[in-house]
């Protein structure tokens, strides 16, 4: 990463200096001294952005952001910013990926799963992008090391980038944090319903969706397609998340809703991973 600001700033009481380097670097992040996700939106939303670095590993343009908090601890809260003038053109997919970014974390706020982390948009240095919280993870990992030891926070990973028709999930798309959980990131290439799924989650395919995974899928249908006659077996209610659900349509074209549509109707009706091509469904690099 090279910091676009060198100053370094004192983060919470010890008064020891830490660098952007240092704060990207830290295993843990902040101490968040136990807000709500829907508060750590609010900061991400709303705090200053005083410091910025392009990240090394981006596709694009992609910075990482400090923003200026009262939040307890030595390590800063951290964002990745991927601003929609950094975006280089794709032949499968209209700019503004960062309004999917979105999209992907408010469906998995929805359905509660998977694990993807706070995401907002809002304007930075580089104008209008998607701002997400920045995990600290263990860089020596990615899916292919723990496959074998997560595999069941895989499947609701998995799961999600078959509905979402996710075209770019890369075995270091799923970090591990300090604590063990593993989150999905980098979610632009989603619900483009002319684009294919490139994944290396292949582990699943042919497998049934778990019981639990359907249950929350049968609730979405019906929030969908108002005039849906489909028997889900389960009664919707409109409130949970409302905000979220309208934000959400509001953020996707008509066609990419379609798309979303017929395939949980698919999952609904067949119940089981498709099959995929290992080499037309995967993305490139692997990671």
């Amino acid at each position: 990463m090279s910091p676009q600001a060198r100053d370094s700033v004192h983060c919470g009481d010890s008064g020891i200096p830490m660098t952007l380097q240092d704060a990207f670097n830290s295993a843990r992040g902040p101490v968040l001294d136990g807000r709500s996700e829907d508060d750590i939106l609010d900061l991400l939303q709303t705090a200053e952005i005083v410091e910025t670095g392009l990240h090394p590993d981006g596709s694009n343009y992609v910075f990482i952001v400090r923003f200026e908090t009262n939040l307890g601890g030595e390590v800063p809260l951290l964002g990745v910013y991927k601003p929609q003038s950094g975006e280089r053109p794709l032949r499968d997919f209209p700019r503004g990926l960062h309004n999917r970014e979105r999209a992907s974390y408010l469906l998995s706020r929805i359905l509660g799963w998977p694990a993807i982390p706070p995401t907002v948009i809002r304007d930075g240095p580089h104008g209008e992008g998607s701002v997400q919280m920045f995990i600290h993870a263990d860089a020596e990992e990615t899916y292919f090391t723990m496959r074998d030891d997560q595999s069941d926070q895989f499947e609701s990973i998995a799961g999600f980038d078959v509905i979402v028709n996710n075209a770019d999930r890369k075995g270091g798309a799923c970090l591990k944090d300090a604590d063990g959980k593993v989150w999905a990131i980098d979610q632009g290439l989603t619900f483009n319903p002319y684009a294919r799924v490139r994944t290396v989650m292949f582990e699943f395919c042919g497998h049934p969706f778990s019981a639990g995974l359907v249950d929350s899928l049968k609730r979405l249908r019906p929030r969908l397609a108002p005039d849906s006659t489909q028997d889900t077996g389960l009664d919707p209610d409109p409130e949970p998340h409302a905000a979220f659900f309208a934000e959400f349509k509001s953020l996707l074209s008509e066609d990419d809703i379609d798309g979303l549509r017929d395939r949980i109707d698919t999952i609904l009706e067949d119940g089981v991973f498709p099959m995929l091509d290992e080499y037309y469904n995967v993305p490139w690099p692997l990671v």
